[in-house]
């Protein structure tokens, strides 16, 4: 934590943000979150838990847990999450026995690119290799781990100050299906056909609360003076078609995407439209 600290100097001055992909998010996510808390306190900066889920069988439903000392914290201290709305995570294909507690899908490999879109158990079968030694040889490459509970999912999601976040890896043929289909997900599944929470409530986790917490100016509202981004979806059909098997799929109901103003999607189809700028934090 100290050298974090140290590194982490320069944001103090900048009135910056500490975005952290926590040291652990399964066994010892208590102490993870502890540390993060300590680092934003020292450095006087406010922190950003990036991608807030509960890892490994065993410690399913620890939300219940988490979430508490998450909003005990916010009291005192600018605290933030994220999380997508998924049960597998997806990071570089590990030979860590604690990654390969579960499935394992792999979405990118640089010697084996034939493999993508496999189970890491059946390559291993194939090649009669321990999962490890699989996973190594995989390597370098990307996967997707199916580690979470959908219990905590839902919880994280329905949590007050959670941003939506997607998160992706944009590697090979076969990416996370959070790269397509996070938002509409959030908006049809979670929102319209769970119930979770309102459709103005989703889209606030996506937009107005997102914008707050980066200090991004003139973002996240429609408002005069605000820049126009701006989707218009249809509240019955919005949802998300991407799949593990199939995950570059377009959402269902999006019918207009607007960015700064420019036409980027309409009825289906890419405009080929680039009107994307880099955001920088307001101070």
């Amino acid at each position: 934590m100290a050298e974090l600290i140290e590194v982490g100097r320069p944001l103090s001055a900048r009135q910056a943000l500490y975005t952290t992909h926590m040291r652990d998010e399964g066994d010892d996510i208590l102490s993870s979150l502890h540390e993060t808390f300590e680092i934003g306190r020292t450095l006087d900066v406010p922190v950003v838990v990036s991608h807030h889920k509960i890892r490994g069988q065993h410690n399913q439903g620890r939300s219940r847990v988490t979430l508490p000392l998450i909003r005990d914290h916010m009291r005192h201290q600018c605290v933030g999450l994220d999380c997508y709305p998924y049960d597998a995570s997806s990071t570089m294909i590990h030979a860590d026995p604690a990654m390969l507690g579960g499935r394992v899908l792999i979405a990118s490999s640089e010697p084996h690119p034939e493999c993508a879109g496999r189970f890491l158990h059946d390559i291993a079968a194939d090649w009669q290799l321990p999962l490890v030694d699989a996973a190594r040889r995989l390597q370098p490459g990307s996967a997707i781990y199916f580690l979470m509970a959908e219990e905590d999912v839902q919880r994280i999601l329905a949590f007050d100050e959670t941003m939506v976040g997607s998160d992706g890896i944009p590697l090979g043929d076969h990416p996370h299906p959070r790269l397509w289909g996070t938002f509409p997900r959030v908006l049809g599944h979670y929102s319209r056909d769970l119930g979770l929470f309102p459709l103005e409530t989703a889209v606030w986790k996506m937009t107005g609360l997102t914008a707050r917490t980066f200090g991004l100016a003139d973002r996240g509202q429609l408002a005069e003076g605000y820049a126009a981004d701006v989707v218009v979806f249809n509240a019955t059909q919005v949802a998300d078609r991407a799949t593990y098997d199939a995950p570059q799929q377009a959402a269902a109901g999006i019918e207009w995407v607007l960015v700064n103003g420019e036409v980027t999607w309409q009825q289906g189809v890419h405009c080929a439209t680039r009107a994307g700028q880099v955001l920088r934090r307001s101070p």
